[in-house]
């Protein structure tokens, strides 16, 4: 099985330890995602809202650059880093997987990040 890495300029660059997502077996797997704004890597948003959609605005550009799309997402998995934003989380998330939505699992983050309330990952079909 050959692997790909995706990389794309339209989402937040990743530490040098991971890749944004890595393309085999005739899918994605969009490593976990934060709120970090392309351009200048700083984290976007205050509101677990705000972080939440700009996790999936960095998934959505890795998929497009991966040849896929939000719509073809079948699992997520969602880090947050207090439970108690579940609720605002799931807000914004619903906005983007109003129907069908992918299988879902959750997390706490295991290290406290000044500023940063959420981490997403996924996998998509190719």
């Amino acid at each position: 099985m050959s692997r790909q890495i995706v990389f794309t300029t339209d989402a937040a660059k990743p530490p040098a330890t991971y890749s944004q997502a890595v393309r085999a077996g005739g899918l994605i797997f969009v490593s976990g995602t934060a709120p970090h704004d392309p351009a200048t890597g700083k984290i976007v948003g205050e509101t677990i809202q705000e972080q939440t959609r700009q996790c999936l605005k960095n998934i959505s550009a890795i998929l497009e650059a991966a040849g896929s799309s939000l719509d073809k997402v079948a699992s997520v998995t969602i880090v947050l880093a207090d439970e108690d934003e579940f609720a605002g989380m799931n807000e914004e998330y619903l906005k983007w997987f109003a129907s069908n939505p992918p299988a879902r699992q959750g997390a706490k983050l295991p290290a406290k990040i000044p500023g940063l309330k959420v981490s997403i990952a996924a996998i998509a079909e190719a």
